[in-house]
């Protein structure tokens, strides 16, 4: 029975956890899903925290799972990317301004549409479940501002999952592929260089700890990378297993936060998210087309750029479907590191206004 599971060592119900999750990516991965190591494993967790069974999570394993998906966003910062975004910096900021201004009319809307239906939403589950971008992120300021975690972490999820599912589809749709199928950063892995480069981003990410600054696992590791790859020092790509574990790691910890109070709450609240997360795609494709026509890069690269999903997924998307995978990389990293960075002290600022 659950009660007699709740009373097992902590270091064994980490690893069935694990085991649990492990086994749903594979599934997913078999099943094609998209982002099958980070949706898979989420999608598990949270369920079996519904159901009341006694998942755990390590924090040392999710901040190596930052570790290596800091590492891997630095990785595609080339000249070549760092070229791009210096050509079409304005067109970049104003992706950047349009994904805050997206999130504002989102999150206000979300509190709105369920103000005294949903326990727990207020302005600061309202505002984290709404930022575009930087959905592990967005979990972890809710835990540390005190908003429902649970709320978020499904917000995200949704968003993520709905774009995925839709804007690849409708793209394959539509027959727009091949438009540019050249890839940044680092392709083969060297074992020596990976060495290295772990323990210049391991070694980032400890001083942004003492430092006490915002998601160190994340960002400190993230920057390092950035310095390296932007210098032209390929040191190694990062190996696919180790970027499927931090996506594990990441989907796992975001998963235990799901309780079984939030399945009375989950119908009523994921809907709202998809409603407003179908406006927000259909409204940036808008804004896609419109500023694609005042640059010269082409309309699918920024609907892809713009898309109100995760980067992983977007540029992932985007080297399938060869669209340019450097312009929707400088999108998005410059999107999700600005949110990252914002994101805390905009949040102090506006209610500390209040």
């Amino acid at each position: 029975s659950m009660p007699r599971l709740q009373s097992l060592p902590f270091p064994l119900r980490v690893l069935l956890t694990l085991l649990a999750a492990l086994a749903v990516a594979e599934l997913c991965v078999w099943l094609r899903t998209p982002l099958p190591w980070m949706i898979g494993p989420l999608m598990a967790t949270a369920a079996a925290s519904m159901l009341g069974a006694p998942t755990a999570a390590w924090e040392p394993l999710r901040n190596g799972g930052h570790w290596v998906i800091g590492a891997a966003l630095g990785l595609y910062f080339t000249p070549q990317v760092a070229q791009l975004v210096g050509g079409h910096w304005g067109a970049i900021v104003l992706g950047i301004v349009w994904a805050f201004a997206l999130a504002a009319g989102f999150g206000t809307w979300l509190r709105r549409v369920n103000r005294g239906r949903i326990v727990g939403l207020d302005s600061r589950t309202s505002y984290c479940a709404s930022a575009i971008g930087g959905a592990s992120e967005m979990s972890l300021l809710a835990e540390k501002i005190g908003a429902r975690v649970d709320l978020v972490a499904s917000a995200h999820s949704l968003r993520v999952m709905l774009v995925v599912l839709t804007v690849p589809f409708a793209f394959q749709f539509a027959g727009v592929a091949g438009i540019d199928g050249s890839l940044p950063g680092p392709r083969t892995v060297d074992l020596a260089g990976l060495l290295g480069l772990l323990v210049l981003t391991g070694a980032a990410a400890l001083v942004f700890a003492r430092l006490n600054l915002t998601n160190p696992w994340m960002m400190g590791p993230l920057l390092a990378a950035f310095g390296l790859t932007v210098s032209g020092q390929e040191l190694s790509a990062l190996p696919t297993a180790l970027t499927n574990a931090a996506q594990l790691a990441i989907g796992v910890q975001l998963g235990v936060r799901f309780t079984p109070a939030f399945v009375h709450s989950a119908p009523r609240w994921l809907g709202t998210v998809a409603l407003g997360t179908l406006a927000m795609m259909l409204a940036s494709a808008g804004f896609a087309w419109v500023l694609a026509g005042f640059t010269a890069l082409h309309p699918a690269s920024v609907i892809l750029g713009t898309s109100p999903g995760g980067i992983s997924e977007m540029c992932i998307t985007a080297k399938v479907l060869q669209l340019g995978v450097p312009v929707v990389t400088a999108f998005h990293v410059t999107r999700m590191v600005a949110v990252v960075l914002l994101a805390g002290p905009l949040y102090q600022w506006w209610y500390a206004e209040r």
